[in-house]
Formats: C-alpha cells, sequence, structure tokens
C-alpha cells in the first residue's frame, strides 16, 4: 500500500514456497523465462511477466488467468533502471510482497572479437549485466525491508568455463556468476536467499535464432574443457579452429522481431 506517497509493508515473516507468493520473471514471454513463469502460476504463484514483448506476455499471462491463475504482464526493457524500479514498485503496491525476483533476460553475440563494435560490447553488458544489476538494486531492499524473499539469476554454463565462440557472451555471465556468489554471502546473513542458475544448451528462441558458435568449427576437430588444479581449460586441438572464427561477424541473437530478451 502507499502511505505519504511511500511504500508500506506489512509484516511478513517468510517466503512462501509457492502459494501465494509473487514473483517478477524478467523475459517471461519466452525461453527459460516463459517456462518459470507458467510453472510458477501451476502452483499458485502470482506471476509478473516483465518482458520487451509486451504482446507476447499479455497473451501468456491471459492463458494463465484463464485457467485461473494470477498474472500481469508489463513491458519492460531491462537495461532501463527506472523502469525497473517501477515494475517493483508496482508490484509492491498492489500485492503487498515480492517472494521471488528472477533477473532471467539476456542477449547472444557471438564472432570474432575483433569485428565487434563498442556498441556491441555496450549492448550486451546493458542487459546481461545491468540488467541484472538493476533487478537486484531494485528488489533487493525490499526483500530486507518486508525480511524475506530470492532473488534467482540466470547466467549459463558459458559463466563457467572458457567459451571461444561465444567471448562476450561467457564475459558478462561469468559477471552474473560473481555477482550471485558474493551477493549470496552477504544476503544469507540477512536472510535473503540467492541463487544463480547456469543451464547448458536449452531450446529457446534465442538458442534457435542464433548460430551455434562451436558450429563454425570443422566437424572433424574437438574441443574439451575440463578442470585441472581448480582451473577450467580449454583445449583447442587445431589452430584452424580461430580462421573460421575470426572471419565470423559478431551475430545478435534475440526472439523474433528483434527486441525481444530471453536468456
Amino acid at each position: 500500500m502507499l502511505i505519504n506517497g511511500k511504500i508500506s509493508m506489512e509484516a511478513k515473516k517468510e517466503i512462501r514456497i509457492y502459494d501465494g507468493a509473487t514473483a517478477i520473471i524478467t523475459s517471461g514471454a519466452s525461453g527459460i523465462g516463459q517456462a518459470i513463469t507458467e510453472e510458477l502460476a501451476k502452483k499458485g504463484c502470482e506471476v509478473v511477466l516483465a518482458d520487451l514483448q509486451f504482446e507476447l506476455a499479455e497473451e501468456i499471462a491471459a492463458g494463465i488467468r484463464a485457467a485461473g491463475g494470477k498474472a500481469t504482464a508489463v513491458k519492460l526493457d531491462v537495461a532501463d533502471h527506472p523502469a525497473m524500479e517501477q515494475v517493483v514498485r508496482d508490484t509492491i503496491v498492489r500485492t503487498g510482497r515480492l517472494d521471488y525476483m528472477f533477473n532471467n533476460a539476456g542477449i547472444f553475440i557471438n564472432g570474432g572479437v575483433h569485428l565487434f563494435s563498442i556498441a556491441d560490447w555496450e549492448h550486451i553488458v546493458n542487459v546481461n549485466i545491468r540488467g541484472v544489476i538493476h533487478g537486484v538494486h531494485a528488489a533487493y531492499p525490499v526483500m530486507l525491508m518486508q525480511g524475506f524473499g530470492h532473488i534467482v539469476n540466470t547466467s549459463s554454463i558459458a559463466g563457467l568455463i572458457p567459451s571461444a565462440g561465444e567471448v562476450s557472451y561467457a564475459m558478462t555471465k561469468h559477471a552474473v556468476v560473481g555477482l550471485s556468489k558474493s551477493l549470496r554471502a552477504q544476503a544469507g546473513l540477512l536472510g535473503i536467499r540467492v541463487s544463480v542458475l547456469c543451464p547448458g544448451i536449452i531450446r529457446t528462441p534465442m538458442a534457435e535464432n542464433s548460430a551455434n558458435p562451436m558450429s563454425i568449427f570443422p566437424s572433424n576437430y574437438a574441443v574439451r574443457c575440463w578442470r585441472k588444479s581448480g582451473r577450467c581449460l580449454s583445449i583447442f586441438l587445431q589452430k584452424k579452429f580461430w580462421m573460421p572464427l575470426l572471419k565470423t561477424a559478431p551475430l545478435l541473437s534475440s526472439p523474433p522481431g528483434g527486441n525481444g530478451y530471453g536468456a
């Protein structure tokens, strides 16, 4: 509720799993975000689909409501910090709580790094890193105020190992892992949960609309990654691997329409 223009919440001591809870899911209209949204709704959670693809988000939200669930679609560019804060604020005003914040939005750019423009770097950083920061910055203080909450950030297996075919993407996903692990250490002392999701290759609109970064390598070669002495080493068996990669122009991946974000 609003008191003198400020958000006020009743004391609600514990997180709900999941019936009666409230969750915000960025990029909730496609891919992993859509799957999270629909499963939470089935379990009785009120979901907020925050997505740049508003029409698609509203279609999915309408389906959830028709099935007896609670769902709201909002248009959101995660790179827009004030817009992110507004989504969190509106959710709290309407529901009085925020149990889960899923920072799931992401984009993918691959190709030879020397062909990237500075705009390419800025774009992927703005969405994949700043988008997560914006979600944390908006949700974390609310969760501290209410005394509970769970932040779930979507990274990738590329956030755990070197990935020659997707340098910029892997860089951002390593950052998400680092943020999540460090925030978890701090937030846990204050009763707030933090998790990081590191999926492998999932059939999502982002994956289907991008070239496999390893498909540019000759099929008779192998790329192997393994851990040794606590470090992950990428071993490329032939120098020829680099030639196709470095001749490949950067490729930006997003769902159909070119504007949506989806991890």
